[in-house]
């Protein structure tokens, strides 16, 4: 399980970094291009920009940050998956590599041209263009905390639960 979750790690970095190249090529910087619009709408569009920062373009100017928090999260979550690799389920490895992995496509993009590639652009609400890295690492958490929270069965909440009175046992009382 723990090569399957490294090869998936891979895989999606490898996306990650092909679209993102394909977008550099293809798209001039500040190009928008419309993909779904409803009416006058716009709903959906390609927008080539780079970032600096985070999300809504918060922390320019601290890469330091921005390059050192996904390298924790990269040890972190690897050193995870590997410690507790007997006990994961599948669905808890998957969104653990999804996490990783947008981790490190955002993370080479800083290091190799010191911003970030973005190009989806979802117009309907005020929200910032983001990338296929940025949608592994949120659908990712999103679904590791559902599944955790609705759907784990080794959560604290089983030993919450009152003990199982015994039939042999009496009470004083009565």
């Amino acid at each position: 399980m723990i090569a399957a979750a490294f090869i998936l790690i891979a895989l999606l970095t490898a996306t990650d970094q092909v679209i993102k190249y394909a977008v550099v090529k293809n798209i001039a910087l500040g190009e928008v291009i419309n993909l779904i619009k409803i009416g006058d709408t716009q709903v959906l569009n390609l927008t080539h920009i780079r970032n600096t920062g985070a999300a809504w373009s918060i922390m320019q100017g601290k890469s330091w940050f921005l390059i050192g928090l996904p390298i924790v999260v990269l040890l972190v979550g690897s050193a995870f998956l590997v410690y507790k690799r007997k006990s994961l389920k599948k669905f808890e490895v998957i969104t653990i590599a999804m996490i990783i992995s947008g981790g490190i496509g955002n993370l080479i993009d800083r290091i190799r041209l010191k911003e970030v590639v973005d190009f989806i652009s979802f117009k309907l609400i005020n929200f910032p263009v983001f990338n296929f890295a940025d949608i592994c690492v949120v659908a990712g958490e999103i679904l590791l905390v559902v599944y955790i929270f609705f759907f784990d069965k080794d959560t604290p909440e089983k030993s919450a639960q009152p003990a199982v009175k015994n039939d042999n046992d009496t009470d004083k009382n009565e």
